[in-house]
């Protein structure tokens, strides 16, 4: 099944500050310019307070920028009214995050089934598309489980199940291995190549962790908000 309009999404001298206790604004990123295309994998590294988790968020509309244009295909988003940048958010961009951020009182099946949800999915086609991702990555008859009901590498897996809910062409893991043992690592990262191949995505990955880097074919290393280095294989 092919992804949802995988965007080729561009950032055009992008800054970006936060307020902090002190009375000076507190700089994440500073003048940030990166074109990423269609269908890349795409790792993101750097020390702790580099800004790779700023740039995830600005990628995929979580944030605005404090200066400078974010565009997809070719659109400024910030240009677009708050409502139709979160349907685009919603229907276009998958996020996996390194702490799951499962609802804890909703079922693995419950939790992948929210994103079809709150774009109004009936309940047959819900029950049916979680069924599959769920048997997707390899949960099949863990449906009813609770997370405290999971291992780790379970609860990952349901995550980037719930992160595929709406066929995002655009896939975004903030340190998705964090939180795993290594054989659960090597699980879930096999499991985000084969999902990005399978439906033509765009994969941008945080990570500290050279193994999970090396599977990307571009590499951005980050230091002090600005890209420091951009690398393709090959």
């Amino acid at each position: 099944m092919s992804a949802q309009g995988a965007p080729e999404v561009v950032l055009r001298e992008v800054s970006k500050s936060y307020r902090s206790s002190t009375p000076e604004a507190v700089p994440a990123l500073r003048s940030v310019d990166l074109t990423v295309g269609r269908g890349e994998f795409v790792s993101v590294e750097g020390p702790s307070g580099c800004g790779k988790t700023t740039l995830l968020n600005l990628l995929g509309l979580l944030d605005s920028p404090t200066q400078g244009e974010v565009l997809w295909d070719g659109r400024s988003v910030g240009l677009l009214a708050d409502r139709e940048r979160s349907r685009l958010r919603l229907e276009r961009v998958g996020f996996i995050f390194q702490r799951f951020y499962l609802l804890p009182a909703l079922t693995a099946r419950e939790n992948v089934e929210l994103p079809l949800r709150t774009l109004g999915v009936r309940q047959p086609e819900r029950r049916e598309r979680s069924a599959e991702l769920l048997r997707e990555v390899g949960l099949e008859g863990r449906e009813k489980a609770f997370p405290h009901q999971l291992s780790g590498g379970e609860e990952q897996r349901v995550a980037i199940a719930r992160a595929l809910a709406n066929r995002p062409g655009l896939l975004l893991a903030d340190e998705p291995t964090g939180e795993l043992d290594s054989g659960n690592a090597r699980q879930v990262l096999e499991l985000l190549v084969k999902v990005r191949a399978e439906r033509a995505a765009t994969l941008v990955l945080v990570t500290h962790n050279p193994e999970v880097a090396g599977k990307a074919q571009r590499h951005l290393f980050m230091k002090d908000g600005r890209i420091a280095d951009d690398r393709r294989d090959g």
